[in-house]
């Protein structure tokens, strides 16, 4: 079967148990995601819903998905109605939750729940686990080459990153793909960009946002959620290794991962990316409180390029330093 997912949960159940697991925003935002998100708004999507719900819903059925493994608890509140519908129009849905406290009990609770209901056991989901961390420690290096040596562009490390969600449905092609960049980056020399930057929040659903910064001679060197996707972490234990995983917990542990990045990969300055219409967006209040370095929020809404009101905001923001 095709399991599409609304965010990064543990695919090794899935994956173990014989189906594909298929990270529904990636496919979304890959493919004409202006059309996806129409198509929903003419099936009676409010305009003031998150694109990337309505993106989804529109995946879900022009590519043929069998299941839907909705994060009800640790992402978007909207999961819960977006699976309400989709139920009502006969495609299975299954609810995952990560545990507002980070409790191992409840977190494996809700691993074994999956494999139970996939029919597959915890010795298949570590063997899939063992194959995905072979790549990571790919992603590592490949993220290393980003903020250490500079041969990666943040155009290039966001894509690898998210994608890594899923491995784009393919784990064996994707790390053969993977092995081909590696190698070609550290073969070439790009420009050394000006300024250092990070980028935390949702990954961006403005597809010029990294190119609009390297021309600029600004460089992300550091995608904080995207990195999550990858699970840097290698714990032996996969329940622990999604413990570790911040973005579906409270925002301190976010918090705490972004300042040891901003000293660790000397950044200048962060953008603090939100959805338009995300409860998401109260994070940057603490966000700008807490963490060590200028910040500057930006908000997307529709799929599409910067906005003129963006790019200034953006301008004035590089030349503060």
């Amino acid at each position: 079967m095709k399991v599409g997912f609304t965010t990064s949960f543990p695919m090794e159940v899935v994956i173990g148990a014989g189906h594909q697991a298929i990270d529904l925003n990636n496919i979304f935002v890959l493919n004409n995601s202006q059309e996806l998100v129409a198509q929903a708004e003419q099936k009676g999507f409010p305009r003031n819903i998150c694109s990337w719900i309505k993106g989804m819903y529109s995946t879900i059925s022009t590519f043929s998905i069998d299941e839907v493994i909705g994060i009800v608890q640790g992402d978007c509140s909207n999961t819960h109605s977006l699976m309400a519908i989709l139920k009502e129009q006969g495609t299975q849905v299954t609810p995952f939750s990560y545990p507002y406290y980070r409790e191992y009990e409840m977190l494996n609770f809700e691993i074994e729940r999956l494999e139970h209901h996939f029919k597959t056991d915890r010795a298949k989901t570590n063997r899939v686990k063992e194959q995905c961390d072979q790549v990571r420690k790919k992603l590592i290096e490949l993220d290393r080459l980003s903020w250490q040596e500079g041969l990666v562009k943040g155009i290039e490390n966001h894509l690898w990153l998210v994608c890594s969600s899923d491995f784009n449905g393919n784990i064996k092609e994707y790390e053969k793909e993977l092995d081909s960049f590696i190698s070609d980056a550290k073969k070439r020399k790009l420009p050394k960009a000006k300024l250092r930057l990070g980028f935390v929040g949702v990954p961006p659903i403005i597809h010029d946002l990294y190119d609009f910064l390297e021309e600029k001679e600004a460089r992300i060197i550091f995608n904080e959620v995207q990195r999550q996707f990858s699970m840097f972490y290698l714990e032996e234990d996969i329940v622990n290794q999604y413990l570790r995983f911040t973005y579906p917990y409270t925002l301190e542990k976010r918090i705490e991962d972004i300042n040891q990045e901003i000293e660790r990969r000397q950044l200048d300055g962060i953008i603090s990316y939100t959805q338009s219409f995300c409860h998401r967006q109260l994070d940057h209040l603490l966000l700008k409180k807490h963490l060590k370095c200028p910040i500057l929020q930006l908000e997307g809404d529709q799929p599409g390029s910067l906005d003129e009101r963006s790019k200034i905001r953006l301008e004035s923001f590089l030349e503060m330093f």
